[in-house]
């Protein structure tokens, strides 16, 4: 059996009949000190002989990415559970547990990015991207950047994040039958923008010096009464058009429509060089494999596509904008059932590199309970989910 037809069947096995809470109860789980401060676990669960038949062997290795909190352990019992006694899989490991990143000055979070380069494929557990609460609790050296942020800049690449429907999971949207995917372009935007509070009166002003040029300088605002703040942003056209293909490819690998949505009507330049990518690229690569397939490509205001996505079945794919598409998947998640429910992908436009991880957080409220020995109930889904998609891959 290969390793895709294991992870298949995995997928499959989740979604059986009467599926109940998936649970794991955290009071049965020890955590122990490692070296390098970090909390690490071992599963309570007995792993199964291997004596009656052979391990699946997987041909390429596969990056594995560490994280905190309770994913950290939740992790480690999936990894115990599903996937080591089953597979013979070579797992380059990185630990991005918040303690290490700080201890290694977050190049191990660098490093890790590198190795996904390398061998195209990684599986990562949810990690903090720390606030001043968390610097002060884990007494950092400093606030270090949201690894996957970093990671996100290093590989480029669209964020695709779709639910698992499960039929049992009542929904809070009822209506949606089908899935809804959003592709969040992972790059630039707000996520890389320089902001500041302006002290005082002034003027502010971009300034853009072209190679061998002279400066242009573009007035923004004339403080008077006061400071305020301000907030510069950029995008590439290059990532713009790494976004669009990988849309479009995935669109005619699920055989979905997609809906590529902005505010053009107001920021008519920045959010138009969006639209406009869009449309040259799919008229010059993609439209007749769009029609062949009966599916289409349309570009709507991001106002309209909410409205039109809440009262919608599903079905479809969403093209969202880094900000756009980190709300809309929240939204979209709780939507079928739990941001427990949600996978997300990162795909590099070639398709060459992929790294899969769940949509959620570290759930620090269940850890905290963990760590004052109370039991918990937690939901695995995502994290499983994670591993079997790297698999495929």
């Amino acid at each position: 059996m290969p390793a895709a037809v294991f992870a298949s069947s995995v997928q499959r096995s989740l979604l059986s009949s009467s599926l109940r809470r998936v649970a794991v109860s955290s009071s049965a789980i020890r955590p122990v000190r490692a070296s390098f401060g970090a909390i690490q676990t071992i599963s309570p669960f007995a792993v199964r002989t291997m004596a009656s038949h052979q391990k699946i062997k997987v041909k390429n290795p596969v990056v594995e990415l560490d994280g905190d909190e309770m994913t950290r352990i939740i992790w480690q019992v999936i990894k115990d559970k599903l996937i080591l006694p089953y597979l013979d899989i070579d797992l380059k490991y990185y630990d991005l547990g918040l303690e290490y990143r700080d201890e290694t000055n977050d190049q191990v979070t660098i490093d890790a990015a590198e190795a996904i380069k390398k061998y195209s494929v990684g599986v990562k557990c949810a990690t903090i991207t720390p606030d001043e609460a968390r610097v002060e609790e884990f007494k950092l050296k400093q606030m270090w950047l949201s690894p996957n942020g970093t990671i996100r800049n290093a590989l480029g690449g669209t964020v695709f994040r779709e639910p698992i429907v499960i039929p049992r999971i009542p929904r809070l949207v009822p209506g949606w039958k089908k899935p809804i995917i959003i592709g969040r372009h992972a790059f630039g935007d707000q996520y890389r923008a320089k902001d500041a509070v302006l002290p005082g009166p002034g003027k502010l002003s971009m300034v853009y010096t072209p190679e061998g040029g002279q400066p242009q300088e573009i007035e923004v605002f004339q403080f008077k009464n006061g400071g305020g703040v301000a907030q510069t942003q950029y995008n590439t056209d290059e990532s713009i058009t790494g976004f669009a293909h990988a849309s479009f490819k995935l669109a005619l690998d699920k055989e979905l429509p997609l809906y590529m949505s902005t505010k053009n009507t107001i920021l008519k330049k920045y959010d138009g060089r969006f639209k406009d990518i869009f449309q040259e690229i799919y008229e010059s690569t993609y439209k007749k494999d769009f029609e062949a397939k009966k599916i289409w490509y349309e570009h709507r205001l991001i106002d309209d596509m909410v409205a039109q996505m809440i009262k919608s079945s599903g079905g479809y794919i969403m093209a969202l904008k880094n900000y756009d598409g980190d709300v809309q998947s929240d939204i979209v998640a709780q939507g079928f059932g739990s941001l427990g429910l949600m996978t997300s992908v990162l795909i590099t436009p070639d398709g060459k590199t992929f790294e899969s991880e769940a949509a959620h957080g570290t759930v620090t409220r269940h850890y905290r309970e963990h760590q004052n020995g109370h039991e918990t109930s937690t939901n695995p889904i995502a994290s499983i989910f994670a591993s079997p998609r790297g698999l495929v891959h």
